[in-house]
């Protein structure tokens, strides 16, 4: 089932792009494809960041993905 990813500031420039399409069914599984296409500074990245599944936030990994779904990788923000 294919998934929109959307990257924003640290995760943006540790994968290299804004937006990508992906297939996975939870999140578990679409965490594990962005850490092995982008690679360690990837994973490093993704251990503080929070995401927005169809704008709804999670850190729930297990959670399972709607066909269409848009998953938000949202590293921490500094300021207010």
């Amino acid at each position: 089932m294919p998934v929109t990813v959307r990257y924003f500031a640290g995760a943006r420039a540790a994968s290299g792009v804004d937006t990508e399409i992906r297939e996975a069914a939870s999140l578990d599984q679409l965490v594990g494809q962005i850490v092995d296409t982008h690679g360690a500074r990837m994973a490093k990245v993704l251990t503080a960041c929070s995401f927005l599944v169809d704008g709804t936030q999670t850190r729930d990994r297990s959670l399972e993905l709607s066909p269409g779904a848009v998953v938000d990788v949202l590293p921490p923000f500094a300021g207010g």
